[in-house]
């Protein structure tokens, strides 16, 4: 969680036992499990109501709450908080659980439209905003298998 020390160094820590201290916490920061359940809802909600988005929906598997539900928990953990994830389904390899799904430049912008969306409805400071777009779009480059 290198990647938000530098956006929050200069901000005074959280105390939080539960957590690594070496890890961001991006996860206080921005409003902890209420802010970041709503961003993974504004995601998916995203993701269906746009036309742009239909090949991206379509390879998702109903339901969509369950996908939901394990954003959530992924974000969590990558934003510092806890390891929700980690805690159900182990380590989260995310290059090696998308290896079904052919995962082209079109599918990646597809994901980052929803994704920009959801920060700015969700993430109201800024720099919290453009810092987690940075980053998340670097993961979602390396998503791409095609």
């Amino acid at each position: 969680m290198k990647w938000f020390k530098w956006l929050l160094s200069s901000q005074e820590s959280t105390d939080n036992s539960e957590r690594d201290p070496q890890q961001s916490n991006a996860y206080d920061r921005i409003g902890g499990e209420t802010v970041i359940k709503a961003l993974a809802h504004r995601f998916y909600r995203e993701m269906q109501s746009r036309p742009e988005t239909r090949e991206l929906l379509e390879i998702h598997r109903a339901p969509i709450a369950q996908s939901e539900q394990k954003f959530f928990e992924f974000l969590s953990g990558w934003l510092g908080g806890p390891q929700l994830y980690q805690q159900k389904y182990g380590h989260p390899a995310l290059r090696a659980r998308h290896m079904p799904f052919a995962i082209d430049g079109n599918l990646r912008d597809q994901w980052l439209i929803c994704m920009k969306a959801a920060l700015v409805k969700e993430i109201k400071d800024p720099q919290h905003r453009q810092a987690i777009f940075q980053a998340i779009s670097q993961l979602a480059d390396h998503m791409r298998n095609q």
